[in-house]
């Protein structure tokens, strides 16, 4: 009795969960202000600009091939072990 109940349960909250996303454009309220502008900066961000994630997120491909192919010295520490 009490499974079916619980069960029912869980599947009404995931189903208020899945429903409540918002796909609308994200925009400021009217009575609140954007923040003030960063230290520095010349003029205070647009919404746009504040969800545009910084080119550090997202860090550009390195396809660093090897560009010398030196032999490596031999190294006296690296022995078998005993």
């Amino acid at each position: 009795m009490k499974r079916p109940a619980i069960l029912a349960l869980a599947l009404l909250g995931s189903l208020a969960l899945a429903s409540c996303g918002n796909r609308a454009e994200l925009k400021p309220k009217a009575t609140a202000s954007l923040p003030v502008a960063p230290a520095g900066a010349k003029a205070t961000p647009s919404p746009t600009d504040l969800l545009k994630p910084p080119v550090q997120t997202r860090p550009a491909r390195s396809d660093d091939l090897i560009e010398s192919t030196n032999q490596r010295r031999s190294d006296t520490f690296d022995l078998p072990p005993r």
